[in-house]
């Protein structure tokens, strides 16, 4: 472990000590989400399934945040540090008896629900092609799950299930450049056994300075879980715009 440690040491001294060989980036994102689905059953056998998107009304609109740190060295190796928080309320009248968690919410009954789905990442990429005009890369992704869901009743009834886990994930990443503007695709994703989890982005991005570019497009988060627990499937598309600084 020392020695692995050392070596890491010696890496980050390295690039550090050479500045023209590495670059750092900040990028910033919001916009609008819009859900397409947002299923859940807690627990998976002995709970009731319900949309939040058909049953519920969602309070928004939704305007997401993220930021992300990139740092570029030997110009075609990233490290990339992600932070995407999500959190969503509803609220209405139960469509029929929910069983959830160790409670169960009546018909008819006024409920407010809350729904949280935090990451947090952290991405290697190595760019296998790298020319005038394109630049394509593959890698991973470690990502921490912060996910939460809630109801709550008029009565002051009220159960939660928090759900803190880790999720391996492949990243890609393709972008065709012009002179000063480019479109580009950028994902994590991995799909088997009792779950799935998709986060995938195209758009573009154009030169405003020599630091900063503008960046918009289009962003798909969907996954979920089928295990003992939880069932709990979501999709939401969201119109992205944001700014990239370079330096």
């Amino acid at each position: 472990m020392n020695y692995k440690l050392s070596c890491f040491a010696l890496l980050l001294l390295i690039v550090f000590s050479y500045p023209s060989i590495a670059q750092w980036t900040i990028d910033v994102e919001s916009g609008l989400a819009f859900e397409n689905y947002n299923k859940v059953r807690i627990p998976n056998e002995q709970g009731t399934l319900f949309n939040f998107t058909d049953d519920f009304e969602l309070e928004g609109p939704v305007i997401p945040f993220r930021a992300r740190v990139g740092f570029t060295f030997y110009d075609k190796n990233h490290l990339i540090l992600l932070y995407a928080p999500l959190s969503l309320n509803y609220t209405g009248k139960a469509p029929y008896d929910i069983n959830f968690q160790e409670s169960t919410f009546g018909e008819g009954q006024n409920i407010d629900g809350f729904y949280k789905f935090n990451s947090y990442r952290l991405t290697y990429r190595r760019d296998f092609i790298r020319n005038e005009n394109w630049i394509v890369g593959l890698g991973f992704t470690a990502k921490i799950r912060d996910a939460s869901v809630s109801l709550e009743n008029d009565a002051g009834l009220s159960d939660r299930k928090d759900d803190l886990g880790f999720v391996p994930l492949l990243h890609a990443f393709a972008e065709y450049q012009f002179s000063d503007y480019s479109i580009y695709f950028e994902g994590d994703g991995l799909a088997g056994g009792p779950g799935r989890a998709f986060d995938l982005f195209l758009g573009g991005r154009i030169l405003l300075t020599e630091e900063i570019s503008a960046k918009a497009g289009y962003r798909l988060l969907e996954g979920g879980a089928n295990i003992d627990e939880v069932y709990n499937f979501t999709w939401i598309d969201y119109a992205v715009v944001g700014l990239i600084l370079q330096f």
